[in-house]
């Protein structure tokens, strides 16, 4: 199966290499353009220094990410590169494609190498769109899309401990305990305990 056909409204590794240096970032923007010739574009802000290097060297490979891509992936790449950044140096799950970029082979269904034929400038950020030089499909795993990270890979914000009290029906001046006494007066409206309710409901 053609490598192509693991496009989705996915996420992915977008890296590239000039003379010895490495890098890359994670990416959202890659989509197919035409399949004669296998053409693909990818949108990178001008401020990533993967984009500097995209447009320096004319070339970039992509790594489809999967439903089994841990948060570790994410953070360690990001979703931008630092010109003093070197991403491989501690990251052993990369190989080098036939165009000596590295591609990720972890947690991935697929890569592509991408030849740059055109650039097109998009105020801050540039779209590359290039030729597929070299293709493999990896895995079955599906793509891993925007929604599937949120819901399933990305870390949940810690919970707030729930915050006991009561809150006064009429101005909604809170007031924080364990127990309202029957004789408080709002300091705000005035009113008494009776206009006050549970904060979450009864208790």
């Amino acid at each position: 199966m053609s490598a192509m056909f693991k496009f989705s409204y996915g996420l992915y590794v977008l890296t590239a290499r000039e003379n010895e240096k490495d890098n890359g970032c994670i990416a959202n923007t890659a989509m197919q353009v035409t399949d004669q010739p296998k053409q693909v574009s990818v949108c990178v802000n001008k401020g990533n220094y993967t984009c500097e290097m995209i447009e320096r060297t004319g070339m970039f490979n992509l790594s489809f990410l999967t439903q089994e891509a841990d948060f570790e992936v994410f953070r360690h790449f990001g979703f931008s590169s630092g010109r003093d950044t070197e991403k491989f140096n501690d990251f052993n799950d990369a190989e080098r494609a036939e165009n000596g970029i590295f591609y990720v082979t972890k947690a991935i269904n697929a890569m592509i190498s991408v030849s740059v034929k055109e650039t097109v400038d998009l105020g801050t950020n540039r779209m590359f769109i290039g030729e597929v030089t070299q293709e493999k499909v990896l895995s079955d795993v599906p793509s891993v899309t925007y929604q599937y990270y949120f819901d399933h890979i990305k870390p949940k914000p810690a919970s707030e401990p729930e915050k006991k009290g009561y809150v006064c029906r009429i101005c909604g001046y809170v007031y924080e305990g364990d127990t309202l006494p029957d004789d408080f007066i709002c300091p705000l409206c005035k009113h008494g305990a009776e206009d006050f309710e549970p904060i979450g409901g009864d208790r």
